[in-house]
């Protein structure tokens, strides 16, 4: 079996913990390299286009969160087979994705700048995301994106809720999501009980 090694920063969280999660639920041993972030400075020129997350295998380093999550899913079993169905995770990935780009385009912004540009993604982008991602899962049963169970879908979205109910984003309310798209929340709630993750953020709260 190749060996893998996953890079990404040193925190439970962001574009490298979808491809984490999905390793530890398909039992895949793999090398979690977490870069501290006063290390990102001088590691950047290392990866093909100066960012992370990277995974490489039996050496070759390959880049894009998406495109390594897709992989990795397929490793684990957490990736459609039928084609329809993959075309309906790859949606909702890409669209988490974007959504969280844009929110992570504001993070250095100075004080009033960020919060404008943040109460602007809350009333405009992050609301209609919410909403079209609630459409999304209904449209499926209204318990998985994608081929009626668990897959590296459900896993992106559900770290994109985390982030926006963990409080740390100054100007977008913890509780919008509640709000705006309660079946999310279920959602989160579901992949947040499913016995690998919990015993995954067991053990990284233990530590």
């Amino acid at each position: 079996m190749a060996k893998l090694k996953l890079n990404y920063f040193d925190f439970d969280g962001g574009r490298g913990e979808p491809a984490r999660l999905a390793l530890n639920i398909g039992g895949i041993a793999f090398e979690d390299h977490r870069i501290a972030g006063k290390d990102w400075p001088a590691y950047q020129d290392k990866t093909p286009f100066f960012a992370m997350l990277t995974l490489e295998v039996e050496g070759k380093v390959v880049s894009q969160s998406n495109s390594i999550i897709r992989y990795v899913g397929k490793r684990t079993g957490l990736y459609p087979k039928d084609d329809w169905q993959a075309f309906l995770c790859d949606e909702v990935m890409d669209a988490a994705e974007d959504i969280s780009t844009q929110i992570a385009q504001t993070i250095d912004l100075p004080g009033e700048a960020k919060k404008k540009a943040r109460e602007e993604l809350v009333a405009g982008r992050i609301t209609r995301y919410l909403e079209q991602f609630q459409v999304k899962l209904k449209s499926t049963g209204g318990e998985y994106f994608a081929d009626k169970r668990l897959t590296v879908a459900d896993l992106k979205v559900f770290m994109w809720i985390r982030w926006l109910r963990s409080g740390v984003l100054d100007h977008i309310p913890k509780d919008l999501v509640d709000r705006v798209a309660p079946l999310l929340v279920k959602h989160f709630d579901r992949v947040a009980g499913h016995p690998r993750i919990a015993e995954y953020y067991k053990r990284r709260t233990a530590k």
